[in-house]
């Protein structure tokens, strides 16, 4: 058997993991989650869940993957016996289920890439941006061959493996996507009108804040971390045995809250100073940016560069999402990374296709036994469920069933001074778990 292959540096490590974990969590949901939410106030209570559940997590991932060498079936199974094997699968299982949507997403940022490219999305009404991005989602085609064309574009970097591929890949991406960022933060903010939006986003109004913010807040901050799904654990397996894991921990959830406050000032902004809705919801990216693009001088340039940054955040969340599936296969099975890319490629870009269809010709079915098409029934079972199970589990794995042997692993058999491992391993025993059990009981309330 061929020697496990590891990160090339550092550097590379990071940006993967960042990558996996800025997404479009981040850039399209996190702005109209705070425009839901009463804006500076959610994003306080966000970065403080971020804190406490966030890193807690992130760490405990990382060390499992980087302990035990193995995709997330194996290391469970090394590190706790067969019966914690299915924690593992459960976040396999997410992955995949949230890739085989998710590429229909991705394909829409491309979609919208070339229509802004193209000039047509040069529109100032909503409504009639609404109309079009309706007539284009529910086409039984378009978004189809796009997601098609994503998945090939996540695959091609998958095959390289991790060297070759995904930190390559991971260097590239993840500076752009951080200039990207500042050049369009530095547009949005230096709009007529723009204070209004930052008044909004960085001055606190905790009249607005109740439950309903609580149980978002934390929702985002667990999902937009990529916890769960076993992305973070695969990363962390490609790890040397006498990494940091603690410093690395700290670095990649800053750089996701980090993304996430930019495009919160990349969006909101700008919004304000063209007088649209900030609680639009969903379709604040598809629908009111292409509106605020057309009325702002310069806006296609600007256009093109959103949509694009869009669309690189989609691909590094894709890669690692791929990646975990095919680190099983070629872990456990013995398949080549070749064989097994191209494969669990093809299944996913397969079940994409009711995803995206659910939203045009199949949009009157409904999952049976339940109110939701197939798209939103793979969201919900993915993101609502299996996700925060398999966080609570992980959880509930680092803190009671390997206890202070976690401990010891977090600080290099004793060669790192660890302070607050004893706060960490807490919060893995009774915090985490009461803030995702709450994330689980709202999902079904």
């Amino acid at each position: 058997m061929a020697s496990r292959e590891h990160w090339g540096s550092r550097f590379g490590f990071i940006m993967a993991a960042a990558g996996s974990a800025v997404g479009l969590g981040n850039i399209w949901k996190f702005p109209y989650q705070t425009g839901a939410n009463g804006g500076a106030a959610f994003l306080i209570i966000y970065l403080c869940f971020v804190a406490l559940f966030g890193l807690s997590l992130v760490m405990a991932e990382l060390l499992i993957g980087r302990t035990s060498q193995k995709n997330p079936i194996g290391a469970f199974r090394s590190l706790g016996g067969p019966a914690w094997a299915p924690v593992g699968a459960m976040g396999i299982v997410a992955g995949f289920t949230i890739l085989s949507f998710y590429i229909v997403v991705a394909g829409w940022t491309l979609a919208y890439l070339l229509a802004m490219l193209q000039g047509d999305l040069a529109l100032t009404d909503p409504q009639q941006l609404g109309a079009k991005f309706g007539e284009f989602i529910s086409s039984p085609y378009q978004p189809i061959g796009y997601a098609a064309l994503f998945m090939i574009l996540t695959a091609t970097v998958v095959i390289g493996g991790i060297g070759q591929g995904i930190e390559r890949a991971s260097r590239v991406l993840m500076p752009a996507l951080f200039v990207l960022l500042l050049v369009l933060v530095g547009r949005s903010v230096t709009l007529d009108g723009a204070e209004e939006g930052l008044r909004f986003f960085l001055a606190p109004d905790w009249s607005k804040v109740n439950g309903d913010t609580f149980t978002s807040a934390i929702g985002q901050a667990f999902f937009s971390l990529s916890l769960g799904m076993g992305a973070l654990l695969t990363y962390g397996s490609y790890l040397p045995s006498d990494s940091k894991i603690p410093g690395s921990a700290v670095i990649i959830v800053l750089v996701d809250s980090g993304v996430a406050i930019l495009a919160g000032l990349m969006i909101l902004p700008a919004v304000f100073a063209f007088g649209f809705d900030p609680q639009e919801g969903p379709g604040l990216t598809f629908v009111t940016l292409p509106a605020v693009f057309a009325a702002m001088p310069g806006g296609q340039i600007f256009g093109v560069l959103f949509f694009a940054l869009l669309a690189v955040a989609a691909l590094t969340s894709s890669i690692s999402l791929l990646e975990t599936v095919v680190c099983y296969f070629v872990d456990e099975r013995g398949f080549s990374r070749h064989q097994v890319t191209i494969a669990a490629s093809l299944v996913s870009f397969g079940l994409g296709i009711p995803a995206s269809l659910s939203l045009g010709i199949w949009s009157d079915f409904t999952v049976p036994g339940t109110d939701k098409n197939i798209f939103d029934f793979m969201d919900f079972t993915a993101s609502s469920v299996l996700l925060p199970l398999g966080g609570l589990l992980t959880a509930l794995f680092v803190g009671w069933k390997w206890g202070h042997g976690a401990l010891d692993a977090l600080s290099n058999e004793g060669q790192l001074h660890m302070p607050p491992g004893r706060l960490w391993l807490f919060l893995l025993r009774f915090i985490v778990p009461l803030g995702i059990g709450w994330v689980l009981l709202q999902a079904f309330l």
